[in-house]
C-alpha cells in the first residue's frame, strides 16, 4: 500500500507540473483537430479521404527551424478491467503516461529540413500482476517505470515530405495501436506528396516496430517486422465523393490491399447521409502458419481473406445513427497484428472489443450517438452500439458459430477555463461468444476508463 501511494503521488505530480504549464499558456493553445472515426471504441480511423489542399503548407511558406517549432504532451491515466466468465481469471491494469511529441520547423530554402522526436514516460499504478491485456510494459511484470520512443528527420521540397526515423502511423495497412496506455511506434521512411490538387500519394518502407507494451523493437506478440513496403493514393473527386487505395507487402509474410469509397449526401440544414464502402484483400504466406494466427485454416498452405463492410451514417444536428453490414470470406479470417503489421490495421466499422473478422463471419451493427451540447451540456457525448456476428467457421466444430456485443461509452471534455480540453472517458463492452467459438477473448465484460489532458507548446 505505501508503494501504491508513492505511485499515485508521482502521477499527481506529473499531471500537476504539466497542467500548470498548460494553464500559463492556455490562451496560446491551438484548438485540437477532430479525428475522423469509424467507431468510438477500437478504431481511430486511419486518415484516408481527407485531402484538403488549403491545409497543406508548401516549402516556400516555411517559417524557419526555430520559428516553426512546436511540441505537445498528452497526459493519460488509463485503467482496463476485464470481467471474464467460464472460470477464467479476471484481468486489471492501471497506469499513468506522458506522451510527448516535438518537431522543429522546416528551414527556409528550396529544400527544407526538420528534426523531431516522439516518446513516452510511463509507470504502473497498483500491483498489476495480470498479463494478456497489453496495457503495461511486459504485461505487468516486474518493471514499474519505463520510457520509449525515438527521433526522426524530415526533408521537404515543394509539397512533398520525406520522414525517416521513429513515427506514429495512421495508414489502413500499417496503423499504430493507441488503444491502451501508450502508442505503437514504427521505424522507417514515409514519403507523402500533395503536388497535384486533391491528390495525395504515399510510399513507405519500415523495418522496426515497437508495440505498446514493449520497450524493444521488433517484438509484437512474439513475431518480428522484417520489412514492410506500403503505398497509397487518396483522391477527392469533389466535395461529396472521395476514394482511397492502399497496398502493403510484408516480406515473406503477407500481401495486403485496402480500398475505401466515401460519399456525402447533404439533405438540407443540419442533415446528412454518409455512404461508405471499405475492404481488405490479404494473402498470407504458408510460412507464417501457426495455430494461434490461423485456428480455422489448414497448415502449410497459402491462405487468403477478403473482408469488406458497407455502412450508412445519418446525422441530424446532435444525433448520429449508423447501420453497417460486414462480411469475411476466404479460407481464413482477417488476421492482423501478427507479424508487426500494426495493432490498428483494421479500418472497418465493426471493430469494437471484437473485430468480427473470423473465418466466414457475417456481422451487422446498429450505432447511435448524441452530443449533449445541443441540450445545454457542451462537451458531453454518449454512444451506444449493438453488434451481432454469425456463420463463423470453426475447424472440425461448426460453420455457424456466433458472437454479439453491447457497447456504451460516455465522454466529457471540459470546454473552457484552466482545464480546457481535459477529458474523461468511460466505456463498457458486454461481449458474449457462442460455446463453439472463443473469439478474441471469450465471453467478457470489459471496462476502460481514461483521463486525458493534451498540452500544446
Amino acid at each position: 500500500m505505501p508503494e501504491l501511494h508513492k505511485r499515485l503521488t508521482l502521477a499527481l505530480l506529473v499531471n500537476a507540473v504539466l497542467f500548470s504549464s498548460a494553464y500559463a499558456a492556455e490562451d496560446s493553445r491551438p484548438a485540437q483537430p477532430a479525428q475522423q472515426t469509424v467507431n468510438p471504441y477500437n478504431a481511430i480511423k486511419p486518415k484516408i479521404n481527407d485531402v484538403d489542399t488549403k491545409r497543406i503548407t508548401e516549402q516556400g511558406e516555411a517559417k524557419g527551424f526555430l520559428e516553426g517549432a512546436k511540441g505537445s504532451v498528452l497526459l493519460r491515466n488509463g485503467w482496463i478491467y476485464r470481467d471474464r466468465s467460464e472460470g477464467r481469471k479476471d484481468l486489471s491494469s492501471w497506469g499513468q503516461t506522458a506522451i510527448g511529441k516535438f518537431e522543429t520547423g522546416f528551414t527556409k530554402g528550396l529544400i527544407g529540413f526538420s528534426v523531431g522526436a516522439v516518446g513516452d514516460f510511463s509507470f504502473k499504478l497498483g500491483e498489476n500482476k495480470n498479463a494478456g491485456n497489453q496495457v503495461l510494459y511486459a504485461n505487468g511484470q516486474k518493471r514499474d517505470y519505463w520510457t520509449r520512443g525515438g527521433a526522426n528527420v524530415k526533408a521537404r521540397v515543394s509539397n512533398t515530405t520525406v520522414v525517416y526515423g521513429t513515427q506514429f502511423l495512421e495508414l489502413p495497412v500499417l496503423a499504430s495501436n493507441d488503444f491502451r496506455l501508450t502508442p505503437e511506434y514504427f521505424t522507417g521512411t514515409l514519403v507523402t506528396s500533395h503536388e497535384i490538387k486533391d491528390l495525395e500519394l504515399i510510399y513507405g518502407h519500415f523495418t522496426k516496430d515497437q508495440y505498446s507494451d514493449e520497450i524493444a523493437t521488433d517484438r509484437v506478440l512474439g513475431t518480428n517486422l522484417k520489412q514492410a513496403d506500403i503505398w497509397g493514393i487518396n483522391y477527392k473527386f469533389n466535395s461529396k465523393l472521395k476514394a482511397a487505395y492502399y497496398g502493403a507487402n510484408f516480406e515473406d509474410k503477407l500481401q495486403r490491399h485496402f480500398i475505401d469509397i466515401n460519399y456525402l449526401w447533404t439533405m438540407g440544414e443540419n442533415r446528412s447521409l454518409v455512404l461508405d464502402f471499405s475492404g481488405y484483400h490479404t494473402k498470407y504466406d504458408e510460412k507464417i502458419y501457426n495455430s494461434l494466427s490461423f485456428p480455422t485454416g489448414e497448415a502449410n498452405t497459402d491462405k487468403t481473406n477478403n473482408i469488406w463492410a458497407a455502412s450508412a451514417t445519418y446525422n441530424q444536428g446532435p444525433h448520429t445513427a449508423m447501420l453497417t453490414y460486414q462480411q469475411s470470406t476466404g479460407n481464413v479470417g482477417y488476421d492482423y497484428n501478427i507479424i508487426g503489421d500494426g495493432g490498428a490495421s483494421i479500418a472497418l466499422p465493426n471493430s469494437y472489443l471484437s473485430d468480427y473478422n473470423a473465418n466466414g463471419e457475417k456481422s451487422i451493427q446498429a450505432m447511435y450517438s448524441v452530443d449533449f451540447g445541443a441540450y445545454g451540456v457542451p462537451g458531453l457525448k454518449w454512444t451506444t452500439a449493438y453488434l451481432y456476428g454469425w456463420d463463423i467457421r470453426v475447424a472440425n466444430v461448426t460453420d455457424n458459430a456466433k458472437e454479439h456485443e453491447f457497447f456504451n461509452q460516455v465522454k466529457y471534455t471540459v470546454q473552457n477555463g484552466f482545464a480546457k480540453d481535459l477529458s474523461f472517458k468511460v466505456r463498457n463492452s458486454s461481449y458474449h461468444a457462442g460455446q463453439d467459438y472463443n473469439g478474441y477473448l471469450g465471453s467478457t465484460s470489459e471496462w476502460r476508463l481514461y483521463l486525458e489532458y493534451p498540452i500544446n507548446f
